[in-house]
């Protein structure tokens, strides 16, 4: 009987997770696209996000940009060093 499941570029790291998890194959395929998704934000799209995140936290901005410089360098995909103004500019524009 063929598999006429769809094929995903995906669908090698979806079998592992499947092989090495307690995840059915349809969740797993939702991991995967929700992780790519997380690491597919852009570095600006990340800023703006964490800011919202860490402030609702109740930090204060001093704090959340030196907190979001120190963590920009471990994306997956790190982008250029951004200064603490560059960072500003992001948020407020």
């Amino acid at each position: 009987m063929l598999d006429r499941r769809p094929s995903s570029p995906y669908d090698d790291l979806i079998d592992h997770l499947v092989r090495s998890t307690a995840l059915p194959r349809g969740e797993a395929a939702r991991v995967v696209l929700d992780v790519l998704a997380y690491f597919d934000e852009t570095a600006e799209d990340f800023v703006r996000r964490r800011h919202r995140e860490l402030q609702s936290g109740g930090l204060v901005n001093a704090e959340i940009f030196e907190r979001i410089a120190a963590e920009l360098p471990h994306r997956a995909v790190a982008p250029p060093e951004l200064s603490l103004r560059q960072l500003r500019r992001i948020v407020y524009g």
